[in-house]
């Protein structure tokens, strides 16, 4: 009796489920519309934000997907993703600084309702940050550069769970050389 097979290509490509996925996906959407707002379009600064964000939500897809024949290709990717959310980070904690305008604690009362509506469209953190400029009275630069260096640092945190559950993985089960190697030798064995 022949034992049934395990696919060819290692799991993967789930990306759009991920949640530091569509953190990241959320960060470039509210970092394209804070650039058109609050960044001098001619700046290399506006291209460079841009660019980070993309390259953050870009390399965790290319990440999931290349992952299917390469476990070290998609570590290689998620560490890219996570530096280029860094580099971001960055940059909005310039933005503030340059301007001398006040970067909130994780514990301001904007930020924990922002972490409690667990926010998800850009709608949704107009909304917010509309509801945050009558508590606070902060310009909207301040409040939207804030609220997104907090996403930022969740989308962070996540990629690092993400890359800590992705060495567990590769400990645990290796990777794709070592899963075709035992496809092979399972083909051979049933067909003896």
């Amino acid at each position: 009796m022949r034992t049934p097979s395990k696919p060819l290509l290692l799991p993967g490509g789930g990306y759009r489920r991920l949640k530091s996925f569509q953190i990241a996906r959320l960060v470039y959407d509210l970092t394209c519309r804070f650039v058109e707002l609050y960044v001098d379009p001619a700046s290399r600064t506006c291209d460079q934000m841009t660019q980070a964000a993309r390259s953050g939500v870009q390399n965790i897809a290319e990440g999931s997907v290349d992952g299917r024949t390469s476990r070290k290709l998609e570590l290689n990717l998620t560490n890219v993703a996570r530096g280029s959310l860094e580099e971001l980070k960055l940059d909005y904690e310039d933005f503030l600084r340059r301007r001398n305008l006040a970067s909130w604690p994780s514990q301001h009362p904007a930020l924990i309702r922002l972490r409690e509506l667990r926010i998800s469209t850009l709608a949704d953190f107009q909304e917010w940050a509309a509801g945050s400029r009558a508590e606070t009275s902060a310009a909207y630069s301040e409040i939207a550069a804030n609220g997104i260096l907090s996403l930022l640092n969740l989308a962070i945190l996540l990629l690092e769970r993400q890359r800590a559950a992705q060495i567990r993985d590769f400990e645990r089960n290796g990777g794709f050389s070592e899963h075709l190697s035992g496809v092979r030798k399972r083909a051979l064995s049933g067909s003896r």
